[in-house]
């Protein structure tokens, strides 16, 4: 790896100015962006480590939901029970990225910044309806999850940006998520499809509002509204298990390689959708 440049400021206006300069990279976990400058994927430039800022590690909660630092580690979201009861789906999501190691720097920031189709995280961050928030030179700013990535490895964050936090909302009572992924392998694998779904019931166990994204699938992970209509309204009966799977179906634009097929892919995302709904549905049952 050639020779980089690193900085480590204290303060976020810090971070943003030196993002800057040409070539710079923020670090929130570094297992990716390390990576790929080993590599020579990435021109060398200049590291800007984001863990000394006021915020950027850590978990809160705020009005009922959670603030997640942009460099907190997959391992620390793990071992925080008051998030794994409130979004287990989106604690499973973020422990599936990479190994145990792996775990103990890893951060959903990054990987969602890192704009893979594939992330595990993020799926479950779309159907969660996760916020972020977007430090830069002009100011401060929140934008959904789903606008970050505009394309594999490509995002909205203008020179200067970077993410400081993931905002998860206040969870309603009777509500449950839930994501899966098909992968070759058991472990340690990135998802050939991935799968989350996001529901809340009302007393007589009818679902009263969903969000349902999907992941490998698309350029970018996608939001899929009928997915989630076909299930408004029902009680996760047979009938709207097929809508789901139907409008995950017409939702896929994947493309083929040595991985999965587009046949295949495609028909994976029906098939996830409708087990995630399960899982979802029946966690939320349980919450109170």
């Amino acid at each position: 790896m050639s020779q980089v440049d690193f900085i480590a400021p204290d303060s976020a206006e810090k971070a943003s100015r030196a993002l800057l300069a040409a070539g710079a990279r923020p670090l929130s976990g570094g297992t990716d962006l390390l990576v790929q400058l080993r590599a020579g994927r990435l021109p060398p430039g200049m590291i800007v480590d984001l863990k000394r800022i006021p915020g950027a590690v850590g978990i809160r909660q705020e009005v009922g939901g959670f603030v997640i630092g942009a460099a907190t580690p997959g391992m620390t979201l793990s071992e925080h029970r008051a998030l794994g009861l409130a979004w287990p789906g989106v604690v499973e999501a973020a422990n599936l990225i990479g190994s145990t190691q792996i775990q103990g720097r890893a951060s959903m920031a990054g990987n969602l910044c890192n704009a893979s189709p594939a992330a595990d995280s993020v799926p479950a961050l779309v159907a969660a309806r996760a916020t972020c928030l977007i430090v830069g030179t002009s100011g401060r700013r929140m934008t959904p999850v789903e606008s970050i990535a505009v394309g594999p490895g490509r995002t909205s964050l203008a020179p200067g940006e970077f993410v400081l936090e993931i905002h998860l909302p206040a969870r309603p009572a009777r509500s449950g998520d839930a994501y899966l992924r098909f992968i070759p392998r058991t472990e340690m694998d990135i998802a050939v499809v991935g799968v989350a779904v996001n529901l809340t019931l009302d007393d007589t166990g009818v679902v009263l509002d969903a969000h349902v994204a999907l992941g490998a699938v698309a350029p970018t992970v996608l939001l899929v509204p009928d997915a989630a209509a076909a299930l408004i309204g029902s009680k996760l009966d047979d009938a709207a298990l097929d809508r789901l799977d139907a409008a995950a179906r017409a939702a896929c634009h994947p493309i083929s390689d040595k991985r999965g097929t587009i046949e295949f892919r495609t028909k994976i995302a029906g098939v996830l959708a409708r087990r995630a709904a399960v899982i979802a549905h029946g966690r939320a049952e349980k919450r109170s």
